[in-house]
């Protein structure tokens, strides 16, 4: 999972932002699942990655007032 840069999301359109940040509460939500389950992640490092992400969108979202 890659970090979103703020210019990639800055970029982006209202709707692909609000879409975006569905996605990533959806696998944020699957991955916490498994790990709730005691599975062990494929990706250790992919849930903090996942909430940084949700954090630089709602903020973006936050400063264009879509919040």
């Amino acid at each position: 999972m890659a970090l979103l840069r703020l210019v990639e999301i800055r970029a982006m359109k209202r709707e692909d932002r609000h879409l975006k940040m569905k996605e990533l509460r959806d696998e944020l939500m699957r991955e916490r699942g498994v790990a709730a389950m005691g599975g062990a992640p494929p990706s250790p490092g992919k849930i903090k990655a996942l909430r940084i992400n949700i954090a630089r969108l709602a903020t973006v979202m936050r400063e264009e007032g879509e919040l």
